[in-house]
């Protein structure tokens, strides 16, 4: 407190700057760069300043060039430093709601160029700023944006330092409360209380309490808004079992998980715990324990409003505005191919990036897409996928727990231009893979009668699929597949 209203303070949010193009983003910082140096031209004396400075500040607005915008932090340090022989501090917010962006619409590499030239010219090669804080859900020190700056003091989640300055105490909340009259302290920790950062126990969300405080309600009042479409997309590739894990949460129970803390882009895919990183970082999950050494960590949901903002969130991941996927799940089970193609390529069209759908990937992204609307079947199948059956290895089999319902196979392919005129035939090769590699033998070993199986293909080509397929018999008929 003895330094509030002494040192300048420049401050800057990224949260906002959110686009699905590279030229709307870099709109949008440079429309914050230009607002900054705005709240500060009365206090900055053109005259007073040297006399290159002058061209410098009046060439930071709106329409400024990229290098304009790298340097404009730097200079406006400088112009502060001259003019009131004092450094300024830089509060950067939210830093990789761009870069999530970027790596969300794939111009990854265009923004990054930027940013680099950015933060280093800011947070680098700036002697006149007294000392910069930078805020966001990735890894600081492992992100290559950052690869120059060597004098970082990274905090996470886990950190002693400073641990007791991301919420408010107990003790300060309990305090509040006395003040305005409020006596539920119960209630009150159940469903704000439960962050931890390091070695405090007890934190309480900021925003919530105020609200708290002002409304004198219980409610939902915060959501991490900045962190949810990169975290769909990691649950709409992920694995069976994690979405095992996340019903695990919602169930109120803890799960263990392996993970690096430190997770940055380049390895958002490729690390298996990256999606537990990310909740944690954002707030949604809370560490019961962390093993640093081994990177072992136990999780659970934060607490009660926390509970209510991650349930509605993953309900909408699985569901989004134009198509219910419950629909496609229905249509699956009753061999409405009609259905289901209609479906799939409206969830497609909508919910799908063709980063996404890259050739290289879009096999592996379909599957794993279709394993997880399948997931609310569990009660009824026994969901197996990359399993042995015959001759090879199926990608998606539900066989069923209720002699009622009939097995399914499920093959994904993308469509090989060079072999494959169409989607048709792609699809007729992905239900010949079933046939000649024998996927239904698994089934059949499970005593599900061949006139009760069900196979499918999907071909695709980018945002377009086809599904075709039926009960075996009846795909027998069409000399797809030859009696068995």
């Amino acid at each position: 407190r003895n330094l509030q209203g002494k040192i300048p303070v420049i401050f800057l949010s990224f949260a906002r700057i959110n686009d699905d193009t590279y030229e709307g983003v870099i709109y949008r910082i440079k429309a914050s760069l230009a607002s900054i140096y705005d709240s500060f031209t009365p206090y900055i004396d053109l005259n007073a300043i040297f006399e290159s400075g002058k061209g410098l500040f009046t060439s930071v607005h709106q329409s400024m060039t990229d290098y304009a915008a790298k340097d404009s932090l730097h200079y406006l340090c400088k112009f502060i430093k001259t003019q009131h022989n004092i450094k300024p501090i830089i509060l950067l917010d939210e830093y990789d709601t761009p870069l999530q962006a970027a790596w969300l619409n794939n111009y990854w590499d265009k923004l990054t160029n930027f940013m680099r030239g950015f933060f280093n010219a800011t947070f680098k090669d700036n002697q006149w700023i007294e000392r910069g804080i930078i805020s966001g859900i990735t890894s600081i020190a492992k992100e290559s944006i950052f690869s120059d700056l060597n004098n970082l003091e990274v905090v996470t989640v886990t950190s002693d330092l400073y641990s007791d300055c991301f919420g408010f105490t107990e003790e300060e909340v309990f305090k509040a409360m006395d003040t305005y009259g409020l006596t539920n302290k119960e209630k009150v920790k159940q469903w704000y209380d439960g962050f931890i950062f390091g070695d405090q126990k007890e934190i309480y969300n900021p925003l919530s309490i105020i609200e708290y405080l002002s409304k004198r309600k219980f409610a939902p009042y915060w959501a991490n808004t900045s962190s949810n479409s990169i975290v769909a997309k990691l649950i709409l590739h992920a694995r069976l079992s994690v979405k095992e894990e996340l019903k695990y949460l919602l169930e109120g129970k803890s799960i263990q998980v392996k993970m690096d803390e430190q997770i940055v882009f380049s390895q958002l895919y490729s690390m298996e715990g990256a999606i537990w990183s990310l909740l944690m970082a954002a707030g949604y999950l809370k560490p019961l324990s962390a093993n640093l050494e081994t990177e072992e960590y136990e999780l659970t949901i934060t607490n009660h409003e926390v509970y209510l903002i991650f349930k509605k969130l993953i309900s909408a991941w699985f569901s989004t505005d134009y198509v219910n996927t419950n629909i496609f799940r229905q249509y699956l089970l009753d061999d409405d191919l009609e259905g289901m193609n209609s479906t799939l390529s409206d969830i497609a069209k909508f919910t799908f990036s063709y980063y996404d759908l890259s050739k290289k990937q879009a096999e592996c992204f379909y599957h794993a897409f279709v394993l997880g609307l399948t997931i609310d079947l569990a009660g009824r199948f026994e969901i197996l996928s990359n399993r042995q059956s015959g001759y090879g290895r199926y990608d998606i089999c539900l066989c069923p727990k209720n002699p009622d319902d009939h097995g399914i196979v499920i093959e994904f392919k993308s469509i090989n231009t060079k072999n494959e005129k169409n989607l048709k035939k792609t699809c007729d090769n992905a239900l010949k893979q079933i046939k000649d590699k024998g996927y239904i033998t698994d089934l059949i070993a499970h005593n599900v009668p061949k006139n009760n199986i069900y196979v499918y293909g999907f071909a695709f080509q980018g945002k377009n699929v086809l599904i075709c397929g039926g009960g075996v018999e009846e795909v027998d008929q069409m000399n797809i597949l030859p009696n068995h």
